[in-house]
């Protein structure tokens, strides 16, 4: 309501100002004469000015004749013009909607219904970021793997499509199983873009497969810079590959070195501690071992720490070596590996109950084929008939094997630790634990070996009161 007001004064206060300013020039005297070619026309000042506005309004109306007719021929010629982006609107509205029903098509799968329209997009924009990386997706999906590659290497001279190139080629070469030209693409494009959690991914698998391990442990630095991994995750796995370079390293110096590094990373990692404990043992530094040792056994006792352990002092009495391992015992004095290293321990020194007592119930509640074993070595040290020693035996054929290494990712037991699971290629996936499944596939007629070679006798008073040396039928 106000600005309507304001118009309306303003335009009052112009038309008056305009009345009053050609009164006031029709009442000057004097004047101007014209003459041309013997005609004279005389003017008056009112005259004048309005003259003068003609002119220059037809001088105005000029101009743009000129450049509306400039403008047509500069349209003819291929120029571009407001005419040109009148007409080519029509052909952006046309590219867009090719490029978009291309998208929808990619994304349900639809490999020649996307490959037409990025073509049709391509046509009509002209915009080759978006429909060469539409043509090389489209190409892709369709098998015509040439001409997805010819796309992807345009874009690669693009600073702007240059990554999706690197990413596209790659994907192509891993595809194909061209692994080394792979990871030169895995590095190009990681150049590009650091923080990109696929490429980051992609690199370090390769670098693994490769057995280049330096160059993994730079990309597990730069993934971590990049805040794409934890910093818990990155010590695990920063351990994990520093002993696996410790292990194909050329300097034994550097190799130690790096052996101590991983277990200072990650003291739980079994494979670091016992390669720790073996470098220090090289340099004169036993008690370290030990410790070291100890630290890993806390974490999580494994049958390898009590071998390196005893390797501390390999010429030693099993009863001097019993008393050595007492510290260690009382770490972790309930979990069953304790207990099955305890019964080993007195086994050596011959003191067979006492190494029943300290199997305790595993025999009839976690009989795995090494504990069964150790029975059977229990029942020959006491002195029972060779059928019973046999019927332990023939138990542990069909018992599960126990913990082993088994990959956390697609359930692969290993017989040794390994950086790398040696069927899915995943990083730091063994697990120190019972596998799926476990139990040995025997012929049915194991069953029937008890009753012919002899069976486990019953509990004697060796056993101690409510403890059972019979493994469950």
């Amino acid at each position: 309501m106000l600005k309507s007001s304001l118009a309306l004064l303003a335009l009052a206060v112009t038309a008056v100002a305009v009345t009053y300013g050609a009164i006031w020039l029709a009442g000057l005297a004097g004047g101007a004469v014209i003459s041309v070619a013997g005609l004279e026309v005389s003017l008056s000042p009112l005259q004048m000015v309005v003259g003068l506005g003609l002119l220059v309004l037809a001088a105005f109306v000029l101009v743009w004749i000129l450049g509306l007719t400039f403008g047509f021929l500069r349209f003819l010629g291929g120029g571009d013009t407001a005419l040109s982006h009148w007409f080519g609107r029509g052909r952006e509205r046309k590219g867009l909607q090719a490029l978009t029903e291309g998208l929808q098509a990619l994304a349900t799968g639809d490999g020649q219904v996307a490959l037409a329209r990025a073509e049709r997009a391509n046509r009509l924009l002209d915009r080759p970021a978006l429909t060469r990386v539409l043509l090389a997706q489209a190409a892709g999906m369709t098998g015509d793997t040439r001409r997805a590659e010819a796309m992807y290497r345009q874009m690669s001279g693009d600073r702007a499509t240059r990554f999706v190139a690197l990413h596209g080629l790659m994907r192509q070469r891993l595809a194909a199983g061209d692994s080394a030209t792979a990871m030169r693409l895995a590095r190009k494009a990681l150049a590009e873009r650091p923080a990109n959690v696929e490429v980051q991914d992609t690199l370090l698998r390769l670098q693994g497969e490769a057995g280049d391990w330096k160059g993994a442990r730079e990309t597990l630095a730069a993934k971590q810079r990049s805040g794409t991994l934890p910093r818990d995750v990155w010590r695990r796995r920063e351990a994990v590959l520093a002993l696996a370079q410790a292990g194909t390293g050329d300097d034994d110096t550097a190799a130690r070195a790096t052996a101590v590094e991983a277990s200072r990373l990650a003291p739980d990692l079994v494979p670091a501690a016992v390669a720790a404990a073996r470098a220090m043992v090289h340099d004169g530094q036993v008690r370290q071992a030990a410790r070291t040792l100890r630290k890993a056994w806390e974490a999580g006792p494994h049958p390898d720490l009590a071998a390196a352990y005893a390797a501390l002092a390999p010429d030693e009495a099993p009863a001097e070596r019993l008393k050595r391992f007492e510290p260690l015992l009382k770490l972790r004095p309930d979990d069953p590996e304790t207990r099955v290293l305890e019964a080993e321990l007195l086994i050596a020194a011959e003191d067979f109950p006492a190494a029943r007592r300290a199997l305790g119930r595993l025999p009839g509640e976690a009989a795995d084929a090494r504990v069964l074993t150790l029975m059977a070595a229990i029942e020959r040290g006491s002195g029972a008939e060779d059928a019973v020693v046999r019927g332990w035996l023939t138990r542990a054929l069909t018992a599960p094997r126990g913990r082993q290494w088994v990959c956390g990712n697609c359930q692969q037991v290993h017989a040794a630790w390994a950086p790398l699971c040696e069927h899915c290629h995943a990083l730091d996936s063994l697990e120190w634990r019972e596998p799926p499944g476990t139990g040995a596939a025997m012929p049915g007629g194991v069953e029937l070996l008890p009753l012919i070679v002899g069976s486990p006798r019953e509990a004697t008073p060796d056993s101690g009161p409510g403890l059972e040396a019979t493994p469950p039928e």
